[in-house]
C-alpha cells in the first residue's frame, strides 16, 4: 500500500478545491482535519474533474486520443507524428490533480480506519477510491508511459517503469474488488449517492467494474508478458464482471462550461469521418443502406461494385488507403448500420442529429464546392449532398490546394450532434468491451466462462442495442461480406478475400466510365500482412467500431498493442517531417514508426523534476518522443 503525507496533501487539496466547494458539505477548509474531511466528496471531486472541462478535453480527448485512434479525420500534429507541449502540459497538470484527489481519498480512509473514527461504510469508500485511482493511473500510463506511484504529495516523486505500474494496478484491482463489503451494514447511505456520478455508490457495480478493468489491463500485457496476462485475466473473469446494459460506467454530461461539459462540444472541431472508420464500415455486415436510411436518401444509393468518381489530379494516391483516389458521389449500397448513427450524411439537414457546428458560419450547410487548377480556375463543381466520403490524412502536396471539396466541413459526414451536447453520459467502460475481451481471451486459449463465438456475438449485440439497430443483428452476424479492408462479420467465415476485385468507376474529368482493379490492403503490423479475416481481426474490428466515439484511448491502445484494426498510412505527396521513415517508396507497407505511440512528457516536468524526468526516459527505453513505443506495445 502506498502511503503519502496526509497533512501536505490535505492542505494542497484544500487549496485546489477552494472554499466554496467545501461549503456544500459544511466543512470550513481552514479548520478541516482528517476526521472532518468526507471521503465521498474527494472521490466526487476526482471523478468530476476527470470528465475533463472543454479546455482540457479539446487537448487530450479530441486532439490527442481521438486523432491517434482515428475516430475522426484530425489532420493535426499527433496524426502525423507531432505534438503540442502546451496541450500536454494542460492535460498533465489536470490529470495530476485528479490523481492527487484519488490518493487523498484512499489515505484519508486509512487514517480514519487506523484512528477508529471510521463509519460502517468507510472501508467501501476506500475500495471505490482505489478502483477509480487505478483508472486514472492507467490513463496516465497509456498516454505518457512510465509514471510515479509515490507522487501527488507536494514533493518531487520517483518514477516507476510501466511493468511495475501495471503490476501495481492489477494488484490494486484484485484487492479492492475482493475487499468490497456487500452486506447491508456496510452500504453507503443513499443520501451520499450524489457524490458518485458514475454508480451512486452501487458497490456491486463498482466490484464488476474493477474486475472488468482488471481484464482490460491484463489483456494489455498479452504481447509482452503473456503468462501474467493470462493469470490475471482468468482470475478476474471468474468473478463478478460487467455484462449488463445498466452497468455501463458513465458520467452524465452537461451544457455550459464546467468539468461536466460534453467532451466533444467544441464547435470548431468538426470531427469528420476518418478514412479508417470508413473502410471498416463499407460493406461490413451486408446490411442494405436502404433499410437504415430515410426514404429521401434512397435515390443516392449506388451499386455495390461502384468505386466512385476518379479525380487523379485532385485526390491523393500516395497512401495505402484502399479507397483513395475516388470521390464517392452517392451512398454505399451496404454499410455497417452504426455508421449512419455515428456520422450524418452531408446535406441531410432534417436529420435531428445533423451537426450544424460551427454555428457562426454556413460551413456545415455548404455542400457545393469546387475542384480548381493551379491558377484557381474551376475545373469541376461538386455537389456533396447525400454523398459519403472520408479523406485520408497526411500531406497531399499540390493536390490539397486544388481540392476545395474533400476536406471541407459541409462535404463530409460528421459526428452526430447527440455526442456534441448534453447527453446521457460519457462512457468510460461498457459491457461490449467485457465481451470482446472474453472473445480475445478465448482465441488465445485462456480459460473463459463462455465460448469465443458467444462472447463475440454478445459484444456486437450489446453495441447494436446501444445504437438502437438491433433489428439488423441476425443478418449482420451471419454476413460473409467483406469490408474495404477484407474483414467479414461471421465468426465461422475466416476465408481470406481474393484480390483484385473489378470495380466500376467514372473519370471525373471526361465522364467516361471504366473499370479499376481494387486490391484489399495488407496490414503489415499484424502477422506481416498475411491475414485480414482471422478471428482476432474480427474481434478487434468490432471492438474498435463499438468503442467509437467514447473510448479513443482504448482504441488507440489496441492498435498500438496489436496493429489492429487496419490504419491507413498518412499521404506522403510531400514528406512528413515528423514521420521520417514513411516515404514515397514504402507507403504501401506498414511500420510501427508510421503511427504515434505515446505523448511526450511536458517540458515543465523536466524543468521541475529533472531527476524524475531522467528516470522516466530511462524506463522508456528510447527517446522521449511520440514515436517511442510503450513497454506493452513493443514488437520484435
Amino acid at each position: 500500500m502506498i502511503k503519502i503525507n496526509i497533512v501536505a496533501v490535505l492542505m494542497g487539496f484544500l487549496a485546489l478545491v477552494g472554499c466554496s466547494d467545501f461549503e456544500e458539505i459544511n466543512i470550513d477548509p481552514k479548520a478541516a482535519s482528517v476526521e472532518q474531511v468526507q471521503i465521498e466528496y474527494i472521490i466526487n471531486t476526482s471523478i468530476t474533474g476527470a470528465q475533463q472541462n472543454p479546455h482540457v478535453a479539446e487537448r487530450a480527448f479530441i486532439l490527442y486520443w481521438k486523432i491517434a485512434a482515428r475516430q475522426w479525420r484530425g489532420n493535426g500534429s499527433l496524426a502525423t507524428g507531432g505534438y503540442s507541449d502546451g496541450w500536454s502540459n494542460d492535460y498533465y497538470n489536470s490529470l495530476s490533480d485528479w490523481l492527487k484527489a484519488s490518493y487523498l481519498a484512499v489515505n484519508i480512509a486509512d487514517e480514519k480506519l487506523e484512528q477508529g473514527t471510521d463509519l460502517p461504510y468507510t472501508g467501501n469508500l476506500k475500495q471505490v477510491a482505489r478502483i477509480w485511482r487505478v483508472y486514472l493511473l492507467s490513463e496516465f500510463a497509456d498516454t505518457f508511459g512510465p509514471m510515479p506511484l509515490d507522487g501527488y504529495s507536494g514533493v518531487n516523486p520517483n518514477f516507476s517503469d510501466l511493468k511495475s505500474v501495471y503490476y501495481f494496478m492489477l494488484q490494486e484491482l484484485k484487492e479492492a474488488a475482493g475487499e468490497i463489503n456487500l452486506s447491508d451494514d456496510a452500504k453507503v447511505p443513499e443520501d451520499l449517492s450524489k457524490y458518485d456520478k458514475a454508480y451512486g455508490f452501487d458497490l456491486l457495480k463498482w466490484k464488476k467494474y474493477a474486475n472488468s478493468m482488471r481484464m482490460r489491463l491484463a489483456m494489455r500485457l498479452s504481447e509482452v508478458d503473456a503468462q501474467k496476462a493470462k493469470t490475471e485475466f482468468e482470475e478476474a473473469v471468474s468473478g463478478d464482471i460487467m455484462l449488463a446494459d445498466d452497468e455501463v460506467f458513465k458520467v452524465k454530461e452537461e451544457g455550459g462550461w464546467s468539468d461536466l461539459t460534453a467532451v466533444m462540444s467544441r464547435e470548431w472541431n468538426s470531427q469528420p469521418l476518418s478514412a479508417t472508420l470508413n473502410n471498416l464500415y463499407i460493406g461490413l455486415g451486408g446490411v442494405m443502406s436502404a433499410d437504415v436510411l430515410e426514404d429521401d436518401l434512397h435515390a443516392s444509393i449506388k451499386p455495390a461494385n461502384y468505386m466512385g468518381v476518379k479525380y487523379e489530379d485532385h485526390l491523393t494516391s500516395m497512401t495505402n488507403d484502399p479507397s483513395t483516389g475516388f470521390w464517392y458521389d452517392g451512398l454505399h449500397e451496404k454499410m455497417d448500420p452504426r455508421a449512419y448513427k455515428s456520422f450524418i450524411v452531408p446535406g441531410d439537414f432534417d436529420n435531428p442529429n445533423f451537426s450544424f457546428y460551427p454555428s457562426w458560419t454556413n460551413d456545415a450547410r455548404t455542400v457545393k464546392r469546387n475542384l480548381v487548377d493551379d491558377e484557381g480556375n474551376v475545373v469541376v463543381e461538386i455537389d456533396a449532398t447525400y454523398t459519403w466520403n472520408a479523406a485520408p490524412l497526411g500531406d497531399w502536396g499540390d493536390k490539397a490546394s486544388r481540392n476545395k471539396v474533400a476536406t471541407y466541413t459541409g462535404t463530409n459526414p460528421r459526428l452526430s450532434q447527440k455526442f456534441r451536447q448534453e447527453n446521457d453520459g460519457r462512457i468510460f467502460f461498457a459491457p461490449w468491451e467485457t465481451y470482446f475481451l472474453i472473445a480475445e481471451a478465448s482465441v488465445r486459449g485462456w480459460s473463459v466462462p463462455i465460448s469465443g463465438k458467444e462472447a463475440y456475438e454478445k459484444g456486437i449485440e450489446s453495441s447494436f442495442k446501444y445504437w438502437e439497430v438491433e433489428e439488423h443483428l441476425g443478418s449482420y452476424l451471419a454476413s460473409e461480406e467483406y469490408n474495404r479492408v477484407g474483414t467479414s462479420v461471421s465468426w465461422e467465415h475466416t476465408t481470406e478475400p481474393t484480390s483484385p476485385v473489378t470495380m466500376d468507376y467514372i473519370d471525373g474529368y471526361t465522364q467516361t466510365p471504366g473499370t479499376v482493379e481494387f486490391n484489399y490492403p495488407k496490414n503489415y503490423l499484424y502477422k506481416n500482412g498475411t491475414v485480414s479475416n482471422d478471428l482476432l481481426t474480427k474481434i478487434i474490428t468490432q471492438k474498435y467500431i463499438a468503442q467509437n466515439p467514447w473510448l479513443p484511448l482504448e482504441a488507440w491502445s489496441d492498435h498500438r498493442r496489436l496493429g489492429l484494426p487496419f490504419f491507413e498510412n498518412p499521404a506522403v505527396d510531400k514528406p512528413l517531417i515528423n514521420l521520417p521513415t514513411l516515404n514515397a517508396s514504402n507507403f504501401m507497407t506498414s511500420q510501427v514508426s508510421f503511427f504515434p505511440q505515446r505523448i511526450k512528457y511536458p517540458s515543465a516536468l523536466e524543468n521541475s523534476n529533472p531527476e524524475g524526468y531522467q528516470q522516466a526516459v530511462g524506463f522508456l527505453g528510447g527517446d522521449d518522443a511520440v514515436l517511442t513505443p510503450l513497454w506493452w506495445a513493443q514488437k520484435e
